[in-house]
């Protein structure tokens, strides 16, 4: 019974596979979060995602709106599944990207 309660404890976020990202780009009640350094983002990211390095959101520099899904990703889905499981536990709804923005095969804006 506590092995259950912990397992639902620690997985209340969904991880979805990166071609599946395409179904959320441009929706109003989702926001798409890099993690990775500002200067990686520059160079290529996910279409209407936003930057937020985690080390900035680990220092408590950031605040995030509740009312909207939080779709999170980095460079190979390690940094964004900690952050995913931590939001969650926050209350945040979030989906982690499974592999990162390396996995993603889709359009990358420059």
């Amino acid at each position: 019974m506590i092995v259950k309660e912990l397992k639902v404890m620690l997985l209340t976020f969904e991880t979805i596979r990166a071609k599946d990202v395409e179904n959320y780009i441009g929706r109003d009640n989702v926001l798409i979060i890099d993690l990775r350094e500002s200067n990686e983002y520059n160079k290529a990211h996910i279409p209407t995602a936003i930057n937020i390095p985690y080390i900035d959101y680990e220092n408590r520099e950031i605040t995030l709106p509740l009312d909207q899904l939080l779709i999170l990703y980095c460079d190979r889905g390690n940094l964004s599944l900690l952050l995913a499981r931590e939001l969650s536990n926050e209350g945040y709804q979030v989906k982690n990207i499974y592999g990162g923005i390396r996995a993603y095969r889709g359009q990358l804006e420059r």
